[in-house]
């Protein structure tokens, strides 16, 4: 039998299945564009100062033909950085100040770093009026803009005299308003000698010339650290806190951990204020046992561990790893500060200021204006709030808890001034090899009830921090009241 096929006529169309598919390609472009847009937008518009003032950012170095680069000036008027023209005539940076503010405000031989990096827009374009550029001889370069900072050359010489010999890092800053006025860190360079000595600064791997300790030295913070631990007890045990009891003998062993008192001392029947006072190891590592782990790492992440600080000044991020599940060992060392726990000297200072600023953190800032060569102001930097971190009540408190540590504890030396004072002090144990060593620390405000000036003190392998970190608050606190006659 024959077979027969039948051709099957196709189904009529009217295209709309073609345009349906060009539609969602050209919706699809469409979108991207936009999305394209937007972020061009964002990053010339919220992220331009941020991506301007990048280290890495060395575009505006064309502008080295036509500017002068221009000064940098403390808040007192001190010349911290300036161009002069050699006998050969080529322009050479010039700090006078030398090795006191090498980390802060950088160097612009041999790359960029510090200010010299992060303001090398501002210095090297001029904001002079129209006829002062038409008075200027055409093969002449115009001074670039001036760079005017918070910092104080004589407060800044007193903190760096202070710290001394050891390696570590001061910072003071008032807290209501953020304002750094010293940033001291060691070991340091001498700015005018980098091209010189830039092999053996860059291949040096044992102390870290070139690193800003201030804020990327990443340090166990020690008992200083019984701030937090303190505020994460008052809010988990709010009904428990105010009635707290402990009898220190020295020494508490959980499991296979003991945890001692610094030089074993026993302090006896403790509240939680004379515990934090004493700076009592025992008591804390008892109440991080009694903290909820997870609960503990949000607070301390909402204080900026393991986030960046809301600051354009590059800076380590702090390290916090405790959490739910961890050991009573891994609890009690990080009550007081040690375990897994690191912490930049900046944000040790800014925790203490919150207190200090009745719970509110404030953007710390180094920049106070740009202004012309002649003096004429471009532009200024205002105090900027960042967020309430913890209430009045809260602030109230540790404020108290922190000035009983000057009145009978373990920062007492303090107390013999014609300022009021509220501290905090730390010794920070670490092993390097087989042998233990201890940093030295201190964090706290002057002028209690109003207060001025908080001071951040690292001091590595300075040992207690009441026989090392504090006398040298004390120095600065004492050049402050002098200089500003607060």
């Amino acid at each position: 039998m024959k077979e027969v096929y039948f051709e099957q006529e196709p189904e009529p169309t009217d295209g709309r299945g073609r345009n349906t598919e060009l539609a969602i390609v050209t919706y699809t472009f469409v979108f991207l564009f936009l999305i394209m847009i937007g972020y061009l937008v964002y990053l010339n518009t919220w992220k331009a100062k941020e991506l301007n003032s990048n280290v890495y950012n060395t575009k505006d170095n064309i502008n080295m033909d036509k500017y002068i680069r221009g000064s940098i000036l403390s808040a007192d008027g001190s010349v911290l950085a300036q161009t002069v023209t050699a006998e050969d005539g080529t322009e050479v940076r010039e700090y006078p100040f030398a090795n006191k503010f090498a980390h802060i405000i950088g160097y612009s031989t041999n790359g960029q770093s510090g200010l010299e990096a992060s303001c090398n827009r501002e210095l090297l374009s001029s904001h002079v009026s129209v006829l002062s550029h038409l008075n200027e001889e055409e093969d002449v370069k115009t001074p670039g803009d001036s760079v005017v900072v918070t910092l104080n050359a004589n407060l800044q010489s007193v903190a760096y005299d202070a710290l001394g010999s050891y390696k570590g890092a001061v910072v003071a800053l008032e807290p209501d308003t953020g304002k750094i006025l010293v940033m001291v860190s060691k070991p340091d360079f001498d700015p005018n000698t980098i091209g010189e000595v830039w092999e053996s600064l860059v291949t040096d791997n044992t102390s870290s010339v070139l690193l800003n300790r201030a804020t990327q030295g990443l340090y166990p913070p020690g008992s200083t650290f019984k701030i937090l631990t303190t505020l994460a007890y008052m809010r988990q045990k709010p009904g428990e806190f105010r009635n707290f009891q402990y009898d220190c003998i020295s020494q508490v062993t959980v499991n296979d951990v003991t945890i001692n008192c610094y030089q074993n001392k026993a302090h006896g029947q403790e509240d939680l204020k004379s515990a934090f006072a004493h700076s009592c190891n025992t008591a804390f590592a008892t109440i991080g046992m009694e903290l909820d782990s997870d609960d503990f790492h949000s607070l301390c992440e909402e204080f900026l561990f393991n986030r960046a600080l809301p600051t354009t000044m590059q800076h380590s991020t702090s390290q916090f790893t405790l959490e739910g599940g961890a050991s009573y060992g891994d609890q009690m060392t990080t009550a007081i500060g040690q375990g897994e726990t690191l912490m930049t000297p900046l944000h040790m200072a800014l925790v203490a200021a919150t207190v200090a600023n009745g719970g509110i953190m404030m953007k710390p800032y180094c920049i106070d204006h740009i202004q012309t060569y002649d003096g004429e102001l471009v532009s200024s930097v205002k105090p900027a709030r960042y967020k309430r971190m913890m209430t009045e009540e809260e602030a109230r408190i540790l404020s108290e808890y922190m000035r009983e540590t000057v009145l009978s504890g373990t920062a007492s030396e303090l107390g013999w001034y014609n300022f009021s004072a509220a501290g905090k002090t730390g010794s920070a144990e670490y092993y390097s090899g087989d042998s233990g060593r201890t940093h030295s620390w201190f964090v706290g405000f002057s002028d209690v009830d109003d207060p001025d000036l908080v001071v951040a003190v690292i001091a590595e392998d300075g040992g207690a921090g009441s026989t090392t970190a504090v006398p040298i608050a004390s120095q600065i606190f004492q050049a402050y009241y002098s200089i500003y006659g607060n």
